[in-house]
């Protein structure tokens, strides 16, 4: 099997990335200094990020729905505003994790282990879809359909998953923001 020449420098890319990207949140998440970038208040960034996950969830199943009915380049364009969308969530979270002290969640009860196992799961999967993600986009955007179609069996419910439990994360963080 042949390794085509674009793969030679995507692949190690998207590994790369793959790696870095959760790596960094987590470091920022335990910077014993935070540093306000852009002056920005902490309750604008939480709910700026249920907004975008939410509008993400809308776009995945919106592009899910295009590809059903195959209308490719509905679904291609759907993809790529989901694709960018979580890209400004990525950006806007780490600026968030600069800038902001961590808040502690001070539910009790019942709602709190629901809440740490949504959160867990939630952040488990978000380093897992980072690869998911560039892999299917790389596929599909280059052609490769029957590669695109094996990864995005895998990649859509996670990503689904990882924005409606963001949005879920919020409503349960909202009132000790």
């Amino acid at each position: 099997m042949r390794i085509r020449k674009a793969d030679r420098v995507m692949v190690p890319a998207i590994i790369a990335l793959s790696i870095i990207v959760p790596v960094a949140v987590l470091v920022l998440m335990y910077l014993p200094q935070r540093y306000n970038l852009f002056n920005a208040q902490l309750g604008s960034f939480p709910f700026f990020h249920a907004v975008l996950n939410f509008s993400t969830a809308v776009l995945l199943i919106t592009g899910y729905y295009f590809m059903r009915i195959r209308e490719y380049k509905w679904h291609r364009n759907v993809m790529i505003g989901a694709f960018v969308l979580s890209s400004i969530f990525l950006v806007s979270y780490v600026i968030s994790k600069i800038s902001n002290d961590p808040v502690p969640y001070g539910g009790e009860g019942f709602m709190r282990p629901v809440y740490f196992f949504i959160l867990i799961t939630h952040i488990a999967l978000s380093a897992i879809i980072v690869p998911l993600v560039l892999f299917t986009m790389y596929r599909g955007l280059t052609g490769e359909n029957k590669k695109h179609a094996a990864i995005a069996r895998w990649t859509f419910p996670v990503w689904l998953y990882v924005a409606v439990t963001g949005v879920l994360v919020y409503v349960f963080m909202a009132p000790y923001y």
